[in-house]
C-alpha cells in the first residue's frame, strides 16, 4: 500500500465515521459538529484528487457557510445541550429499512449501466473552464437552478426558524 492509498482510507474513515456519528448522536451540537468534519472530510478527499478549486468551494460554501448557518440556527431556536427525544424501535427500523433500498437502488443502477470510454477531450478544471461549463450561456449553464435552489434552502431555513420559535414560545406560554 503506498501513501496515496492511505490517505484515501484515511479521508474515507473520516467521512464515514463523522456521517455515521452525525446522525446517530443524540445532540443536535454534536450532529452539526459531527457534519462538519464529514464535510472537511468532502474537502480532503477533492484535495487529494488534484481539484483544489472544488475543493475551496466546498470549505468555504459548506464548511464555512451552510455549518455555520445550521449551528446558529441551533443556537436561535434551542439550548444547544439539550439531548433530542430517543426514537421509536419502529421508526429506526424504517430508517434503517430506507437506507437499504436506497443502497440497493443505487447497486442496481450501478450493476446496469454500461461503462464506455470517452471520446470527448477533457477539459482542465481551472477556475475560468468550470466558470464556463457551468454559467456558459451558449451550453445551457446552470445559473439559474442554483438561484433557484438557494432561494429554495433561504425560504426552508427561514420556515423552520419560524416554526421552532413559535413551538418554543408555545411552550412557555
Amino acid at each position: 500500500m503506498n501513501g496515496s492509498t492511505i490517505i484515501f482510507y484515511m479521508l474515507a474513515a473520516l467521512i464515514l465515521g463523522s456521517g455515521f456519528l452525525s446522525v446517530t448522536t443524540r445532540q443536535i451540537f454534536r450532529a452539526a459538529i459531527f457534519l462538519l468534519f464529514s464535510l472537511i472530510g468532502v474537502a480532503g478527499m477533492y484535495f487529494w484528487m488534484d481539484y483544489e478549486f472544488i475543493a475551496a468551494v466546498q470549505i468555504v460554501v459548506y464548511v464555512g457557510g451552510i455549518t455555520v448557518l445550521i449551528i446558529f440556527s441551533i443556537f436561535l431556536t434551542q439550548q444547544a445541550g439539550e439531548k433530542l427525544p430517543e426514537q421509536s424501535m419502529s421508526r429506526m427500523l424504517f430508517a434503517a429499512l430506507a437506507a437499504f433500498c436506497g443502497f440497493a437502488l443505487i447497486l442496481l443502477q450501478i450493476a446496469k449501466h454500461t461503462f464506455t470510454n470517452s471520446t470527448t477531450t477533457i477539459t482542465a478544471p481551472t477556475v475560468e473552464n468550470i466558470g464556463n461549463e457551468m454559467l456558459g450561456v451558449n451550453k445551457g449553464g446552470m445559473a439559474l437552478p442554483f438561484e433557484v435552489v438557494s432561494v429554495l434552502l433561504l425560504a426552508a431555513l427561514v420556515g423552520c426558524i419560524v416554526i421552532a420559535l413559535r413551538q418554543k414560545t408555545q411552550q412557555t406560554n
